[in-house]
C-alpha cells in the first residue's frame, strides 16, 4: 500500500516544501531536529492543514488542496504513536488496548491476542502505566494504535526519550512489527542507529526539504547524506547472513565482501541483518595489514571523496557489492595517496560495532534482503471510523499535538 506525499506550508523559520512517494514497509523521515519531519506527520494525520498539498494513503486521497478534499482527522483511519505514550494512567494495559478498539471498523477488529503477543505484552496486561518503563508505554501505545484498525502507522520519534537499554527492549519489538504488518509505517527520527535497523526506505530531510529518498543502505552510505547527519553520526549499512556463533563471545556475518566478527547477538544462523558501522571507526590501509588486533579486515576500491572545511575528508568505499564510509584525516588520506579507484582495505574493530547496530532484516524469510509483510487481513477501505468521533490519545483525534 503505497504513500504518496507532497506539501507546502509555512512555518515559523522556514518553508516546508516536501515531496515523496513511500513504499511497502517502514519509511523514514530522517534528519535533525527542526527539518520539519513531525510537520509532514502532522499533515498525514489532519492535525496540520497545509497551504497546499496532496496526500494519499494506498489510493485513498486525504488531502488535496487543489480540489478542497480534506479529510478531518477521525475519518483518516490513522493510528498515531508519539514520544509519550500518552495512555490513560487510570487504566490498566488491557484496558488502553481495548480502548483503541473502539476505534476499528464493525467487523473489522484486529485480535489483541495477536497484537499482544507481536509486541511482548502478554506479562503487562494487569498493570497501570506508571508501574511500566519507558519501552512498555510504547509498546502498549503502539499496541493500542494497531488495535485501531488504521490504514497507516505513523511514529514520531517513539524511542527519543528512552535510554540505550530501554531502546534495546522496544527494537526487536519494532522489527517484528514492521515484518509482520500490511500498513506502511512512517518512523520519524534523528538517529542513524535506529533508521539503519528499521527502516526500509529512508526520506532524509534538511530544513524542510527532501535531501534524498531511497532504500535505507543507499541513502545512509552515500556522501549526501553526510550534510543531513553530520560527520560524528555518518555511517553505513551491510546487509549480511549470520553464519555462525563462536564460543568466544563472538558473532559471523557473511557480507559481500568477506566475513565481519561482532560481538554476539540474538539473530538465528541463516537470518539476515543489517550491521550499520560509524564512518569515524573505519581505518583505511593501501595494502592488506598484518599483525593488527582489529579481526574486519575488507578489501575494496574507493569511489568518492569529499573534505570540508576542518581536517577531516570523508571516503566513500565499494565493499564487495556494498559501500562503506570512512572518516579519515585530510593528512592519511595524502599520505596513502588515496583517490577515486585507489584500492584499499577497510579496517573495522569488532566491539567498535554496537548491538543496538545490529538489527535482523526478516525472521521470516531470511534469504531476503529487504523486509517483506508476512500477514494478511487488511485491505484498503472507504474512509470512516466506527464509533466515536473523538479520537484517543495516542490516535489522530487528539486534539493537543505539537507542530514544529
Amino acid at each position: 500500500m503505497s504513500v504518496s506525499v507532497a506539501l507546502s506550508h509555512a512555518l515559523p523559520g522556514f518553508a516546508l516544501n516536501v515531496g515523496f512517494e513511500a513504499p511497502d514497509g517502514v519509511t523514514a523521515l530522517f534528519g535533525r531536529s527542526g527539518s520539519g519531519k513531525t510537520s509532514v506527520v502532522n499533515a498525514m494525520a489532519g492535525l496540520l492543514r497545509p497551504d497546499r498539498g496532496r496526500i494519499s494513503v494506498g489510493g485513498e486521497v486525504l488531502c488535496d488542496t487543489d480540489s478542497g478534499l480534506w479529510l478531518p482527522p477521525y475519518r483518516r483511519r490513522v493510528g498515531y504513536v508519539f514520544q509519550d505514550a500518552r495512555l490513560f494512567p487510570h487504566l490498566n494495559v488491557r484496558d488502553n488496548l481495548e480502548y483503541g478498539q473502539r476505534f476499528s471498523r464493525r467487523g473489522r477488529r484486529a485480535g489483541i491476542d495477536h497484537v499482544v503477543g507481536l509486541l511482548g505484552l502478554e506479562a503487562l496486561l494487569a498493570r497501570r502505566p506508571g508501574a511500566l518503563s519507558g519501552g512498555e508505554r510504547q509498546r502498549v501505545a503502539i499496541g493500542r494504535a494497531l488495535l485501531s484498525d488504521p490504514r497507516i502507522l505513523l511514529l514520531d520519534e517513539p524511542l527519543a526519550a528512552l535510554d540505550e537499554a530501554r531502546k534495546a527492549e522496544i527494537l526487536p519489538h519494532l522489527e517484528r512489527l514492521r515484518d509482520d504488518s500490511r500498513i506502511p509505517i512512517i518512523f520519524v527520527s534523528h538517529s542513524a542507529s535506529e533508521v539503519a535497523r528499521l527502516a526500509t526506505t529512508v526520506v532524509a530531510m534538511d530544513a524542510g526539504r527532501v535531501e534524498r529518498v531511497g532504500p535505507a543502505a543507499e541513502v545512509l552510505s552515500d556522501l549526501s547524506a553526510v550534510r543531513t547527519i553530520g560527520v560524528r553520526e555518518a555511517g553505513s549499512v551491510l546487509t549480511g547472513q549470520v553464519a555462525a556463533h563462536h564460543s568466544d563471545g563472538l558473532s559471523e556475518v557473511r557480507v559481500s565482501a568477506g566475513s565481519l566478527f561482532l560481538p554476539r547477538f540474538g539473530a538465528a544462523v541463516g537470518a539476515r541483518v543489517r550491521v550499520r558501522i560509524e564512518a569515524q571507526d573505519v581505518i583505511l590501509a593501501r595494502g592488506r595489514p598484518e599483525g593488527l588486533s582489529a579481526l574486519n579486515i575488507l578489501p575494496g576500491e574507493v569511489i568518492e571523496m569529499r573534505g570540508g572545511t576542518g581536517p577531516g575528508v570523508m571516503v566513500q568505499l565499494q565493499i564487495g557489492a556494498d559501500r562503506l564510509l570512512a572518516r579519515v584525516t585530510r593528512r592519511s588520506a595524502e599520505a596513502l595517496g588515496l583517490a577515486p579507484g585507489a584500492p584499499c582495505h577497510a579496517v573495522v574493530k569488532s566491539v567498535s560495532v554496537a548491538r543496538l547496530d545490529v538489527g535482523v532484516v526478516d525472521t521470516v524469510n531470511p534469504g531476503e534482503d529487504q523486509a517483506a509483510p508476512v500477514t494478511a487481513g487488511r485491505e484498503q477501505d472507504a474512509p470512516g471510523t466506527a464509533g466515536d468521533d473523538q479520537g484517543a490519545p495516542g490516535m489522530a483525534g487528539d486534539s493537543g499535538e505539537k507542530t514544529r
